[in-house]
């Protein structure tokens, strides 16, 4: 075997076994997944704002205009 082939097998094997254990490492230990998602938050949202008023209270004020 030629020495490019031994470092395309190794490459190859390399790149089947790492997402192999990746997913073993999050599959026997679910702490570790939790852990990534409490240390990655993509997502961040604003703090909330007041709600609008409801339906009766709207014909209240509307009452009160009058």
């Amino acid at each position: 075997m030629s020495r490019y082939k031994s470092l395309e097998l190794f490459k190859f094997g390399v790149y089947v076994t790492i997402p192999i254990l990746l997913v073993g490492a999050i599959v026997y230990r679910p702490e570790n997944l939790e852990a990534i998602i409490r240390n990655r938050s993509y997502v961040v949202y604003p703090p909330e704002a007041p709600r609008p008023p409801s339906a009766e209270q709207l014909q209240e004020l509307l009452k009160k205009q009058k």
